[in-house]
């Protein structure tokens, strides 16, 4: 079923949604354990969510959930540009109305595709 880097794209789709969906405190120490700063949660989504409808055409990911997926990237861009910076630090993971709306629906599709959202945070390498 699907094609050999088919389980590779759905990986990295789950594990940004697993960081999207996990509440502020704990996107926080992933961002300070990782050393890196709060638009990487949306980057890992950004890269991921490229590969969706691949992802729903070898049937590794229900075609509903592409829906909230494009909702996310839309909910992301919205926040970006310069005038939204403030938007893109480690308090607004918290309280930014954008950010919650991410998180609730990230949760959504990790329900829909694994029965729960939470899920253990990846660990990632970051090349500097």
């Amino acid at each position: 079923m699907g094609t050999p880097g088919s389980s590779f794209r759905r990986r990295l789709l789950i594990e940004s949604l697993t960081v999207l969906a996990a509440d502020a405190r704990t996107q926080t120490a992933w961002l300070d354990r990782h050393g890196v700063a709060a638009d990487e949660i949306a980057l890992d989504f950004d890269h991921a969510f490229r590969t969706a409808e691949v992802l729903v055409a070898d049937g590794r990911i229900a075609d509903g959930a592409v829906a909230d997926l494009r909702e996310i990237d839309a909910i992301l861009s919205g926040m970006s540009g310069g005038e939204n910076a403030d938007r893109w630090t480690r308090a607004a993971l918290a309280t930014d109305a954008g950010w919650v709306r991410a998180r609730r629906l990230a949760r959504r599709v990790l329900v829909a595709e694994q029965g729960e959202w939470r899920q253990p945070l990846p660990e990632i390498t970051v090349v500097r």
